[in-house]
């Protein structure tokens, strides 16, 4: 607290000199000059100045002022005093208040409007702002007028050494290339080696106030980098290196990698290899790998074991890059030997051609030998061959080969015209080792024959107008052959020995494998005649040469002036009668629509499986099967199968099963049945009956519709036997009386279910 006073009185004290300094300048002459235009004139000496006319007088000044000074970085508790203003025309009466206006006015600087303190109620920071213009006023507390005019004043922020000194680009780098002599960058020690340490870390320091006591400093850091140059020659590991390699590795595969070091880096690390010496110079060759810098050694040709087994190379590696300065220092080369031992591989028969080409005639017989192939084991061992066709390749068996000599004949006869070119695999198989085969290709062209007739090459749609005149050429026909002989084809065309005297058209060879149809009179009328068939005979120059008779149908036609058919044949007697084309086509639909109607109508009823023709009685359904064995006794019943016999005038019982509901109420009522019953066939009734009732009432039973058996053997058999044959004997005294009212329901399903005999449904 005293140090502030202390310099609050120091700051106070230069103001008096400050002011004393101005009023003297006044007086000697500098009429109007103030120190920061803040003398103010109160209004009794205007009117003293006033009364005594234009002579002046000194004024006292008012304000006692200077410019203030502040400390940065001010970090007390309490607000920091800057100074104190204070007029003259303040007497201490508490009439004058004091009023601060400007920069940081009640933000950062505070005025005691009693007594003119002003502190700064924040740190000051010189580097941010190093000073501040304030206004001051004294105004009257009762009426809040200025007494004295507004004045500004500065507040001044005196700096402290508060900041260290920076590096504002730090931190640094450097490059220096390795073995650098001293001078061209200031180093402290010479031939420095990059590949022993590429990189030095530096920290500098600075220091203000000339690094004497109570300065600040800051540092930063500097990484020195050595660049690398190429100083270094490749060097192989070893002198020598051995790879084996199969024989059966393709060409252009990878044999072997080799690697020469370099202790340089980048560009002055990348390396060249070269074959200089050895027997394998044309079956390897060295390249490098970009990225590994590795010597990269590929096959250039086939290896066969038992022709040589061993190749001996002598490789070069050399830097690409050699820096002039340290090509004193020796080759920047090495070398290292590369032998490579071909390892022999059980490899596949090799046929002696791997594709074969064949012909054959499309007439030879079958077993005709066509040709033979041959295939070796290349390997010491020489296997026996045997061979074999891959019949994916032949899938119809055209062709056989003889496994142990390999000559390939026909099996089947050829046909050109289907397949003129066979391409089939033949397989090369070692008898030691049978997983070892070999493929070679046998293209066998089958030769023509001339075996095809010649025939039309279009079917001709060919008319003749009703004013055709002699010699008018109605038709140009032409013809095709499914052979193919070497000079081409000729066809000769001719009209038949039958058709040849006919006196209504005639036939012109045209010799270019054409011929023209010509009409020998006129006068034609479709009335009398709609279509004529005029046979022509066409004949190959193949050897032996194969003709043909092709028929060619020549309508009738009403042609208009332009010679184009009006109307033809079976169709002018329908205009004739008085129908129109129209009138025909719309007969055509109706027809073509009923067809479609009826096609539908059938799909339908076959889809739902419901016969085409209803019947009342069609809800009786039965298997009925023939047979004339002995039969088993019970086993019988193993032997046929009988659908239920239903009909829905028969009374049944009315229990019916419990998980399924009649579709129609009415089925189990009891109600006499509308046909008679004799007692000689109550037997059989009771019998199917029960068996119904069984079925209904059965709770295992599916809940739709099924077929039931039914083995019935009667009774009062004479031969007591179990056979139900026996029961049909003529001998038996058994009464059938019962057939005389099923039998015509049997016939009616009989006939519905396909059976001719209905004589026989009850043969078993």
């Amino acid at each position: 607290m005293a140090h502030t006073v202390s310099r609050s009185f120091g700051i106070w004290r230069g103001l008096r000199i400050v002011t004393l300094l101005s009023l003297v300048r006044w007086e000697s002459g500098c009429w109007g000059m103030t120190l920061n235009s803040v003398a103010l004139h109160p209004a009794s000496s205007r009117l003293h100045r006033a009364e005594a006319g234009a002579v002046p007088h000194r004024h006292k000044r008012n304000w006692v002022w200077n410019q203030f000074f502040v400390l940065e970085e001010y970090t007390g508790d309490e607000p920091l005093y800057v100074g104190k203003l204070h007029s003259d025309v303040d007497k201490g009466e508490g009439r004058v208040k004091y009023v601060l206006n400007g920069e940081g006015a009640t933000s950062i600087f505070t005025i005691d409007e009693n007594t003119g303190d002003i502190h700064a109620t924040k740190r000051l920071d010189r580097e941010e702002q190093a000073y501040y213009t304030l206004r001051a006023q004294a105004r009257d507390r009762a009426t809040n007028l200025p007494v004295e005019p507004e004045s500004e004043f500065v507040i001044k922020v005196q700096d402290i050494n508060d900041n260290e000194p920076k590096f504002p680009d730090g931190p640094y780098q450097a490059y220096v290339p390795e073995m650098s002599p001293v001078g061209i960058v200031r180093t402290a020690l010479p031939n420095m080696d990059r590949e022993a340490r590429d990189q030095y870390l530096l920290v500098i320091q600075a220091k203000d106030m000339g690094g004497q006591m109570g300065g600040l400093s800051g540092t930063t850091s500097v990484t020195v980098t050595l660049t690398d140059v190429n100083d270094n020659p490749p060097r192989f590991s070893r002198k020598s290196y051995q790879f084996a390699v199969p024989e059966s590795l393709p060409v252009a595969s990878v044999v072997a990698k080799i690697k020469a070091l370099d202790s340089d880096v980048g560009a002055n690390a990348e390396m060249e290899y070269r074959i200089i010496e050895g027997d394998g110079l044309g079956v390897f060759r060295v390249e490098p790998d970009a990225d590994t810098q590795e010597g990269v050694i590929t096959l250039q040709k086939n290896l066969d074991y038992e022709t040589k087994s061993t190749y001996t190379l002598k490789i070069e590696a050399s830097n690409r890059n050699i820096d002039p300065r340290f090509r004193a220092q020796g080759p920047f080369s090495d070398t290292a030997m590369v032998k490579l031992v071909v390892e022999n591989v059980d490899e596949p028969p090799v046929f002696s051609s791997p594709l074969s080409r064949m012909t054959v005639s499309e007439a030879a017989k079958v077993g005709t030998t066509i040709g033979t192939v041959s295939a070796l084991d290349p390997d010491s061992t020489n296997s026996p061959i045997r061979y074999s066709i891959d019949r994916n390749t032949d899938l119809e068996r055209f062709f056989n080969i003889d496994a142990a000599t390999g000559i390939i004949s026909t099996a089947k006869a050829l046909d050109r015209e289907v397949n003129a070119v066979h391409n089939i695999t033949i397989l090369a198989i070692e008898s030691l080792d049978p997983s070892q085969v070999g493929k070679g290709i046998a293209l066998i062209t089958v030769m023509d024959v001339n075996d095809n007739a010649p025939v039309f090459a279009i079917e001709y749609e060919t008319f003749v107008c009703e004013a055709a005149e002699p010699g008018q050429v109605i038709e140009t026909i032409s013809a095709v052959d499914k052979d193919e002989p070497p000079s081409g084809h000729r066809f000769f065309f001719s009209l038949t020995a039958e058709a040849a005297g006919n006196l209504n058209f005639t036939l012109r060879d045209n010799k270019d494998n054409t011929a023209s149809v010509l009409t020998k009179r006129g006068g034609f009328q479709r009335r009398d005649q709609a279509m004529y068939r005029l046979p022509v005979l066409i004949v190959d120059s193949g050897s032996p040469a194969l003709s043909s008779t092709n028929t060619l149908s020549i309508r009738v036609c009403d042609c208009d002036s332009d010679g184009s058919p009006q109307a033809c044949g079976t169709e002018a007697f329908l205009l004739s009668a008085g129908l129109s084309t129209g009138a025909l086509v719309a007969i055509l639909a109706c027809i073509l629509t009923l067809m479609v109607l009826v096609l539908l109508i059938v799909t339908v009823r076959k889809r739902k499986k419901e016969p085409l023709i209803l019947d009342e009685d069609r809800d009786v359904r039965e298997n009925i099967v023939r047979y004339d064995d002995e039969g088993g006794g019970e086993e019988d019943t193993e032997a046929f199968d009988m659908v239920a016999l239903r009909n829905l005038n028969v009374a049944r019982d009315s229990k019916a099963r419990r998980d399924v509901t009649p579709e129609v109420p009415t089925l189990y009522c009891s109600r006499p049945p509308p046909y008679k019953i004799t007692p000689d066939n109550g037997i059989f009734r009771d019998f199917i009956w029960d068996r119904l009732k069984n079925a209904d009432v059965d709770p295992s039973a599916p809940p739709y519709d099924s077929l039931q058996t039914y083995a019935f053997e009667g009774s009062g058999s004479v031969a007591e036997s179990l056979s139900s044959l026996e029961s049909l004997s003529t001998d038996s005294e058994q009464s059938y009386d019962y057939l005389s009212d099923w039998g015509p329901r049997f016939k009616k399903l009989a006939d519905l279910y396909g059976h001719s005999d209905s004589s026989n449904i009850f043969s078993s």
